[in-house]
């Protein structure tokens, strides 16, 4: 699942007309990079949420068979967030485990390798993280033994050992049991249920991002972006694959 419903408040003027996921990076547009990402791993299948400006999102990439996957379109008349707005795409989820990312982050990660940690754990969420002096400032999370998360922003278990400060770099797999006690139709974040099952002693783990990573939240950052990618920093997953210059418009 790619989030994409977000109103990408700190970049206006741009996103007044513009919803932030199709903010072209390199000519091509945040969410492309994501569901290009997704099919070189292996994942055809693809949700995304909508609110804002959403026909343009959903006009821009169709039903995905130009980028070689098949893309499910999860609707919401009033925004829900993370927590909300993947509970309203629980029909569409298969009962296995989903992946999820933002549509407006820029990131190279081996998803596969992430797949096979989070199976090979039997975690019932696993969470992206990286290393990153101002932790504090994104939303702290403390990791101890064997990968498992101990608190989200001071809520989990007790400061009985120590942790390892990181931050949560917005790609994480999710049991869809974990959403059972999300309410539907509700605004909410993901983050409650993460810190209930680690509450409940439920395998949580944090998986290190060593890669590229770019969260495009502001004006700076999107610039520096295009610089990244322009110096050869971050690749798009399908270099045959070229955006009609048309959908920018």
């Amino acid at each position: 699942m790619i989030l994409a419903a977000g109103l990408g408040t700190r970049l206006r003027p741009l996103t007044n007309t513009i919803p932030k996921p199709l903010l072209p990076v390199g000519g091509t547009p945040l969410i492309v990079w994501n569901i290009l990402l997704l099919k070189r791993y292996g994942f055809h299948q693809v949700v995304v949420n909508l609110h804002h400006l959403g026909p343009m999102i959903e006009q821009a990439l169709g039903d995905g068979s130009k980028f070689g996957v098949q893309i499910i379109y999860s609707y919401e008349p009033v925004i829900l967030g993370t927590g909300g707005g993947i509970k309203q795409a629980e029909p569409h989820f298969s009962g296995d485990p989903v992946l999820i990312l933002n549509g407006d982050t820029l990131v190279e990660l081996d998803l596969g390798a992430l797949r096979d940690f989070h199976h090979a754990r039997q975690a019932a969420a696993t969470l992206v993280l990286r290393e990153d002096s101002d932790a504090v400032r994104w939303g702290l999370v403390e990791v101890g033994e064997d990968n498992q998360i101990l608190r989200i922003t001071g809520k989990g278990l007790p400061c009985q050992s120590p942790a390892i400060p990181r931050m949560f770099a917005g790609i994480h797999i999710v049991h869809p049991r974990l959403l059972r006690q999300v309410p539907t139709g509700v605004a909410s974040s993901i983050i409650d249920p993460y810190v209930s099952a680690i509450e409940r002693g439920e395998r949580v783990l944090g998986y290190d991002l060593r890669g590229y990573w770019s969260d495009i939240g502001t004006a700076a950052r999107y610039a520096q972006a295009e610089k990244d990618v322009r110096a050869g920093l971050i690749r798009l997953a399908d270099r045959q694959f070229r955006e009609p210059h048309a959908s920018h418009n």
